[in-house]
Parts: C-alpha cells; structure tokens; sequence
C-alpha cells in the first residue's frame, strides 16, 4: 500500500477508456514506448491511476490492458474504483447489472471475441479479473520514509488511513454517500471538510469542471469522458497537467451538470 515516490510521480484521475486522451497525456508527461508496449518516463518516474480506467468511454480494453502490463512491469499502479469492481465482478462471473457505461465493456468484449477467439479472450478476462480483485482502496505516497500523499478513487476518512475492511473499501470505490435523491442519483456528503492533518489526499470519481482543492484535498476528475479533460497532478512539482477530450463521449450530461457515477 505504501510506495516510494522516488524522482517523481504522476497522478491521474479517471480515463474510463479515452485511450487516444490518455496515450496523449503520456506524451505530454515525458513518458516513451520502449518499443515493447511499455511507457517509461526517461527519469524514472512512475505513473498512478485513481481508478476508473473503464468504462462509459470506446476503449476500456486498451485501457485496462495498458495497466495490466504496466503495474505488472512496476512502472503504474491503479487503485480500486466503482467501474473497477463492478467490472472486477462481471469477470468473475457473479451477477452484476452492467449500466452507467459498463455495458460498452462487455460490448467490447464481444467484439474482442470474435477477432482474437475464445482461448485468448478468457485469458485476458482471467488476468484482469486478478488485477482489478487485488487492487488496493488507497495508496500512500512517501517521501524518505515519510508519508506525504494519499491517492485513492473517491475518498477516504482519515481513520481509514492504512487499513484496509470491507467497509473501507467501500468508502474508497464511492464516497461518503447518503442514499439517493428523487432522480436516482448519489447524495454524497462532503467528506473532505473532516480531513485533518498535513497529509494531502487526492481523489476523482466526482467530475468537476476544474482541480478542487479544499482541505489539503484535491478533486483530479475533471469529466474527461463527458467532454471535460485529463487531469495529471505531478509531485514534487505540485503541478497540474491537462488534455482536452477530443469529444463527449458518454452521449449525456456535461461536466457542467449533475451526472451519474
């Protein structure tokens, strides 16, 4: 749970499969392709996905194959997520009622099928399926030994620090969320007004038009799959990195507009 931020890290908030939008943040960030399919960053810095990877947008496969290889490799890690589990789930067979854009993966999926054949497909769905299981619900960021930066999907309280139950996993995939309100949709409670202390938690899961900070925390959702952006927040640097959605892709609500996660 605990990683060493070495020379650098590069935080990034939810892609839910803007491949194009991701590969271009890539290269924005310094990252090259060794030729082998793997991005590495000249000085050593090391890439760190909230989650989210899948999902709404055209191409989660891609997606989640890139961190498949790439946490494998040591050079990515990605922490667990909402779309996350729920996928997680559908590929190990249970009972899930795919919407919200997860449906567009088992499309896809079906469409992988019938290109690459049944053998290569169930292999791939097996490896991701132990990827997105064994995905931590947050990660803590040291530098020299000392803790700096907590990185998780949709927030966490303070106690939930280290640990790791059911419940904080829970909390980690969606928020503090208080049922919901009349049109289906979460009410979540703001979480982060409680946060205390000099560690700084950073979290998507939520769009917002623009970097939310408040409370030594910071919103990194800026809606990329409903038109908005990619949003990278470089450390030691405390910079944010951008690119723009080439299109809203998700065919409802903006980032300006309350949306469904």
């Amino acid at each position: 749970m605990k990683i060493d931020i070495g020379i650098g890290v590069d935080i990034i908030g939810d892609i839910h499969a803007c491949f194009e939008e991701f590969l271009e943040m890539l290269e924005k960030l310094g990252y090259r392709n060794g030729g082998d399919g793997l991005y590495r960053h000249p000085e050593g810095r090391t890439l760190i996905s909230l989650g989210d990877v899948m999902s709404r947008g055209p191409q989660s496969i891609a997606c989640m194959e890139f961190f498949l290889k790439h946490v494998k490799a040591g050079l990515a890690y990605m922490t667990d997520s909402n779309h996350g589990w729920k996928i997680a789930r559908w590929l190990d067979g249970r009972k899930v009622q795919l919407k919200h854009g997860d449906e567009l993966v088992e499309q896809e999926f079906l469409a992988y099928e019938q290109l690459h054949g049944t053998k290569r497909t169930k292999q791939l769905k097996n490896d991701l399926k132990h990827l997105l299981m064994n995905t931590p619900s947050h990660y803590i960021l040291q530098e020299n030994n000392i803790d700096k930066i907590v990185c998780t999907h949709a927030g966490i309280k303070d106690e939930f620090i280290g640990r790791e139950t059911s419940r904080i996993k829970d909390f980690c995939r969606y928020g503090d969320v208080a049922g919901t309100d009349e049109n289906g949709k979460p009410i979540r409670r703001d979480w982060f007004l409680n946060h205390k202390g000099e560690l700084l938690i950073i979290w998507g899961h939520d769009p917002k038009p623009e970097p939310m900070i408040i409370n030594n925390t910071i919103n990194i959702d800026q809606g990329l799959v409903f038109g908005g952006k990619l949003t990278t927040y470089r450390y030691p640097e405390k910079e944010f990195v951008f690119v723009n959605a080439k299109q809203n892709y998700s065919g409802r609500e903006g980032i300006d507009n309350p949306i469904q996660k």
